[in-house]
């Protein structure tokens, strides 16, 4: 597992750094056997990752996710100005009709389309860029793509995403991926407390928000 930092070890579970270009499918081949990752991260998202280690164990921790009793938190980067310093996003997603591969934001009532399922976000402005804002996510719901779809469709997608992203739209120089970091997990364990864990930007999200912060000073 030299490829996974290991941030948290006990009998039932481990914390890892998942870095990004990996995705879930890759990292389990550097698992051990019957070692189970107990949520999902897009293959660009870095951040926290919790891997179920026994069925049991599995078996709970996907039930803290669906019940909504994991508190996570992401850092990610606009693009444009949002308004509020604060908000909550409420939205329908559902696979989008023209593309397989993404998820889209849906009306209350809208019929095209298939299965659409509830997603709630909540959000705060961390820092506010000439072209960019730095926000912290919480999403209350665990969609595919949930962020990246709702965040585009308020027309502030995140920086650097290649799927969600619009046409001609500003990229900071030498981002290389979707600014998406997973930063803050808080989770219950089979043994009755909650585990809490945080995880600052790696470098490469790191250097970008310099680069951005030395602009805003010319």
């Amino acid at each position: 597992m030299n490829l996974l930092k290991i941030l948290f070890e006990d009998d039932t579970m481990l914390v890892l750094e998942k870095p990004s270009g990996i995705d879930i499918a890759g990292l389990q081949k550097h698992l051990k056997s019957g070692y189970i990752p107990a949520h999902r991260l897009d293959k660009e998202t870095s951040g926290l990752l919790l891997v179920a280690k026994t069925p049991e164990a599995l078996d709970f921790f996907q039930a803290q996710f669906k019940e909504r009793k994991v508190e996570k938190k992401y850092i990610c980067l606009v693009v444009g100005d949002m308004k509020e310093n604060e908000g909550r996003v409420e939205s329908l997603l559902g696979r989008a009709p023209g593309d397989r591969r993404k998820q889209k934001v849906f009306l209350p009532g809208e019929t095209t389309g298939g299965e659409k399922r509830e997603a709630v976000s909540e959000y705060r402005v961390l820092e506010r860029f000439n072209d960019y804002t730095l926000l912290e996510v919480s999403p209350k719901t665990g969609r595919k793509h949930q962020i990246r779809a709702q965040f585009a469709s308020l027309h502030h997608p995140l920086a650097g995403d290649k799927l969600y992203g619009f046409k001609n739209q500003k990229i900071p120089k030498g981002l290389k991926r979707h600014f998406l970091h997973a930063s803050y997990l808080k989770v219950p364990t089979l043994k009755g407390d909650s585990k809490e864990f945080t995880l600052k930007l790696p470098e490469d999200l790191e250097s970008i928000l310099k680069e951005l912060q030395h602009g805003n000073k010319d």
